[in-house]
């Protein structure tokens, strides 16, 4: 049976859940597929590709609406939900690839530029956080019990401007 291009991103994630990011690849991806790299360029047209189309995934089922406050610890628990989740959406959002309309509804709540910046912490802060976990997981440095505190804190300070 064929694979669809859901069943590419659904392996993808899952290749990213358990390796991250440093050991993602196309060639892991088709391996977790159980095909040849090839055929997955019947479905994306390189990684940028994949990446966007994992990055609208993760996002996807974030509701935007006016309560930024609110809609911004989604997002983050979003990205939170998948290994290095913050990293793809950070690659996209980097790129203009696919996240734009993100910021464009978050923008309909406020304006460009909080917009502009909300997701831009977002992302930041949730990247920092996720490698701060995997940094602590390895006992490489202590456990941080303040991430989700401050997170909180540096939304109300863009949110209070």
């Amino acid at each position: 049976m064929a694979n669809s291009l859901d069943d590419v991103i659904d392996g993808a994630l899952r290749v990213l859940d358990a390796r991250g990011m440093e050991f993602f690849s196309m060639r892991r991806v088709a391996a977790e597929l159980d095909v040849q790299p090839s055929a997955l360029y019947h479905h994306v047209e390189n990684k940028q590709t994949l990446l966007t189309l994992m990055a609208a995934r993760i996002v996807g089922p974030v509701t935007i609406d006016e309560d930024l406050g609110a809609a911004s610890h989604r997002l983050r628990d979003a990205m939170l939900g998948i290994r290095d989740g913050a990293e793809v959406v950070a690659t996209a959002t980097a790129f203009r690839l696919g996240t734009s309309d993100l910021e464009a509804e978050l923008a309909k709540y406020s304006s460009p530029d909080v917009a502009r910046t909300l997701l831009i912490y977002v992302i930041g802060h949730t990247q920092a956080t996720q490698l701060h976990s995997q940094a602590s997981a390895l006992g490489l440095i202590p456990h941080d019990p303040d991430l989700d505190e401050s997170f909180a804190r540096g939304l109300a300070i863009i949110l209070d401007s």
